[in-house]
């Protein structure tokens, strides 16, 4: 989820960034909310930086990685829907291209849940707040999803998604316990699974050094083909891979919303039959693509 192993309903509540009110107003790109002097919305989201990180983050999308989609039409034009994907490169590039990409063709906004690791990096934690980011809660979910109407997106793979190694590509780790899955019948909305093809090559990861992770905190320390072909550059640098993403059909449950439990079974049930339509069309892909490079 951007990249939380799980997101499950929970009635505990966490505290919800808000605008400064003496921040500086908005510019170009950017209106300011109701009651507010700033445009950063209660979850810590400009739209001014939006606007900035879209018109410098656009010829990475659409030159370097030439996205290229099918089945948009399958995201709703309208109220809330959980966006659900395969997760990959040692710095996630497929979550930036999602984003960009519904956004650009479809002017929605998409809020990514992401660990809280990321949300403690310095900078880091608050660039991603400004474009769109927010910790992996269920409240979180829950709020933007049923009673603000909007997209969220979700890594159900979460932290094991982008850590797997480059003869693991293409092959989705469990989806966690199908929190995505509990917190979509609670929220009344449908999840769209989407497959990715292109990210697992752009910043692929040769090993990883468990000991250096432990040390410092983090999910996993990789060290991937691009380090070795760009030096220290290759930390943040990608290969210019392809990217294919096709938007499945939306799935929904025929559950009411806003239950205290739901059938664990159903809940994995549905869960493993997502993973396994995502995955089926990673294979369909792979199968026609004829270049890493030209798609």
């Amino acid at each position: 989820m951007p990249d939380g192993d799980d997101v499950r309903p929970s009635r505990a509540l966490v505290p919800i960034p808000t605008a400064d009110p003496h921040s500086a107003e908005s510019e170009e790109g950017g209106e300011h909310l109701p009651g507010r002097l700033s445009d950063v919305d209660e979850w810590g989201r400009s739209e001014r930086m939006r606007a900035l990180a879209r018109r410098l983050y656009d010829p990475v999308y659409s030159k370097w990685f030439r996205a290229e989609w099918e089945g948009l039409e399958n995201i709703p034009t309208e109220g809330g829907a959980l966006l659900v994907a395969n997760h990959a490169a040692a710095i996630p590039s497929d979550a930036p291209v999602i984003m960009h990409g519904i956004e650009k063709e479809l002017g929605r906004p998409v809020y990514g849940l992401a660990d809280n690791f990321f949300k403690r990096v310095p900078v880091v934690g608050t660039l991603w707040s400004r474009l769109g980011g927010l910790p992996a809660h269920p409240d979180n979910a829950y709020r933007l999803l049923a009673e603000q109407g909007q997209l969220v997106l979700v890594f159900p793979e979460g932290s094991k998604g982008p850590a797997k190694t480059f003869d693991e590509r293409y092959q989705l780790r469990r989806f966690g316990r199908g929190g995505f899955v509990e917190i979509a019948m609670q929220a009344g909305v449908p999840v769209v699974p989407i497959a990715v093809v292109g990210a697992e090559e752009s910043m692929p990861t040769l090993f990883r050094l468990p000991s250096v992770a432990s040390v410092i905190g983090a999910p996993y320390v990789p060290v991937t083909a691009n380090m070795l072909a760009f030096g220290p550059l290759g930390a943040v640098a990608y290969f210019p891979a392809k990217f294919r993403l096709r938007v499945l059909e939306p799935v929904t449950f025929n559950v009411p919303p806003d239950q205290e439990r739901y059938s664990k079974s159903r809940v994995m049930d549905w869960s493993e039959a997502i993973r396994d339509r995502i995955q089926n069309a990673l294979y369909d892909m792979l199968r026609s693509r004829e270049s890493v490079w030209f798609g």
